[in-house]
């Protein structure tokens, strides 16, 4: 599974080192496979209690994402993410 490293910016702090994003989206047929990083274009959104909110774009072939998460008990952040290497 394809896993990033993510940092966090409230827009006047500067960018801030996350945790991690591991991503394997599956239904009838792997949308995000196992062993392969999102298209360019790909676009995730994710709500829930325990992981909050986000929305995320791909860029460069899956290396990169750039977007918006509110994880619980946090205001909105910009996030983005480079594929670990």
């Amino acid at each position: 599974m394809p896993t990033y490293d993510t940092e966090v910016s409230t827009g006047s702090g500067g960018w801030q080192d996350d945790q991690p994003l591991t991503l394997h989206i599956a239904h009838r047929a792997d949308t995000v496979g196992a062993d392969e990083a999102p298209a360019t274009g790909t676009t995730v959104t994710w709500n829930g209690p325990d992981s909050g909110s986000g929305s995320v774009t791909f860029f460069d072939n899956g290396d990169r994402f750039q977007g918006t998460a509110q994880f619980p008990g946090e205001g909105p952040v910009h996030y983005r993410g480079t594929i670990s290497g």
